[in-house]
């Protein structure tokens, strides 16, 4: 069978039985880069790989590379050491750091509240990015931010709360402008970020991100996040799952994959 159509199986497979593609990776003792692209056909299966995933995902060798067993027909059953495995594997779920979304977020403006341009819809794109890329570069959150998919582009569920909060304690203002002749909030902080509270490689990150897109008006840098994959591939009004920066392609992607095909 063609690898890619393999790759589909073994993605169609795993949701069903509903692991992760970090689970599976642990299990088959692979980064998650890895069996993203084992299963976008993109990266050759070894045979001692066809084993694990055997056993991963509950079905027999034949039966994960026959052209005529389509998926709808594999009941996967876990073997006991993978169920095991899987068990004790700690799942990476997006958990709201409140205190890192503030800072980033003072960090940010500190930055770019001189820029005519960022307003709201700049800011929300600068911390999606910010959170996206780090989390595809670490596999860890940055702030742990939920953003939904919604008709203006990704949008942080936390961050009305939270500027509402520095506003009334007095670290941000609020203000309205006119850029070009369009109606803007932007907002100025009164305080500096505490720096100590990031770590080196989340400032790199966050750097990288202003550098790139700061300048951006509003509709440039919503209309580049709409085409980013964990955009593309979310429902209209449902969270953004982050585990889908793994199937970003350049520009987009922020991490570098050359060496991905090595076996670590």
């Amino acid at each position: 069978m063609e690898q890619n159509k393999i790759g589909q199986r073994i993605r169609e497979l795993r949701l069903q039985k509903g692991l992760s593609q970090e689970e599976l990776a642990k299990y088959l003792d692979l980064s998650r880069t890895s069996v993203t692209q084992m299963e976008s056909g993109k990266r050759n299966i070894h045979l001692e790989d066809l084993g694990k995933l055997s056993k991963a995902l509950g079905v027999s060798v034949d039966k994960l590379l026959a052209e005529d067993y389509p998926v709808e027909k594999i009941i996967p059953v876990l073997s006991e050491e993978a169920e095991t495995y899987v068990q004790d594997m700690r799942i990476s779920v997006p958990v709201l750091d409140p205190h890192k979304l503030r800072t980033v977020l003072l960090y940010i403006l500190e930055r770019c509240a001189g820029k005519p341009n960022v307003g709201e819809t700049v800011l929300y794109k600068l911390l999606y990015f910010c959170d996206f890329n780090y989390y595809e570069i670490y596999e860890e959150h940055l702030t742990g931010a939920s953003y939904r998919k919604l008709p203006y582009g990704p949008v942080p569920q936390e961050l009305q709360g939270l500027l509402g909060e520095m506003i009334r304690d007095k670290q941000l203002q609020r203000i309205k402008t006119d850029y070009h002749g369009y109606a803007q909030t932007r907002y100025l902080p009164n305080v500096k970020a505490d720096l100590r509270q990031l770590k080196a490689s989340e400032l790199t990150v966050i750097d990288k991100v202003i550098d790139q897109f700061s300048d951006w008006t509003g509709l440039a840098i919503s209309n580049y996040s709409h085409k980013d994959i964990p955009w593309e591939a979310s429902e209209e009004g449902e969270d953004i799952d982050y585990e889908l920066v793994f199937y970003r392609k350049p520009p987009y992607s922020a991490r570098t994959y050359e060496d991905e095909n090595e076996r670590p």
